[in-house]
């Protein structure tokens, strides 16, 4: 059976070259990227340094022997490459399945580029199927999922495998909003942004402008025309 996370993950590395400084994001495909990036590091002999927005996969690439810094450390990043949930036509997205938008949006908003690389089934025609993720901090947070919840934007809590109440990187919580469809992202994203508690939610708008997909018959480089 064809892996198509690990197709993207080795097409995506062709973007990445000598010298760069590269933001590597969280999740199932970015795995298969980071374990291609380590064997062209080490096939090509090439120097590249690297942040990352988890510490899973800070773990994973320093188990393979690629060099991270802390994002403080660089003085930009030339490439971010990431995963998506959803993608829509105008390469708008979700994130933060993996509970790491936070740290995703830091490191994007503070790359000249970032490419996303996805499976087919990512791509949608509208956002909201895959549930929105909302990091907010403990104090007041059930206050604020009250609030969420008469707003009509469903929250529910995202729980841990023991049932917790799951704890992200920065030791927050996260909600999740069960929309459905999301017909308005841009005042949904500005409404997000003015609740007192959420730290940050998983819409991204116009941070791309190229994600490659895996497809049955290959993977493919899409760019917004």
């Amino acid at each position: 059976m064809i892996n198509l996370k690990d197709q993207v993950g080795k097409r995506a590395v062709d973007f990445i070259e000598d010298g760069m400084i590269v933001g590597l994001g969280t999740g199932s495909t970015v795995y298969y990227l980071v374990e291609a990036l380590a064997e062209k590091i080490k096939e090509e002999g090439i120097s590249i340094q690297c942040v990352t927005t988890s510490i899973r996969t800070k773990e994973h690439a320093e188990s393979l022997g690629i060099k991270i810094s802390d994002l403080d450390e660089v003085p930009y990043i030339d490439l971010t490459i990431d995963g998506a949930d959803e993608v829509d036509p105008d390469f708008n997205g979700i994130k933060g399945g993996g509970a790491a938008h936070l740290y995703e949006k830091i490191v994007a908003s503070n790359s000249k580029r970032n490419i996303w690389i996805v499976d087919e089934s990512k791509m949608v025609d509208q956002l909201g199927a895959f549930p929105l993720p909302v990091e907010v901090v403990k104090y007041g947070s059930g206050k604020l999922f009250n609030k969420l919840e008469k707003e009509g934007l469903n929250p529910s809590w995202r729980l841990d495998d023991e049932g917790n109440k799951l704890l992200t990187d920065d030791n927050n919580y996260v909600i999740d909003l069960n929309l459905g469809t999301i017909t308005n992202i841009g005042p949904l994203a500005s409404k997000l942004n003015a609740y007192t508690g959420i730290i940050e939610h998983g819409l991204f708008i116009g941070i791309t402008d190229m994600v490659i997909v895996g497809y049955l018959d290959g993977p493919k480089v899409l760019t917004i025309d």
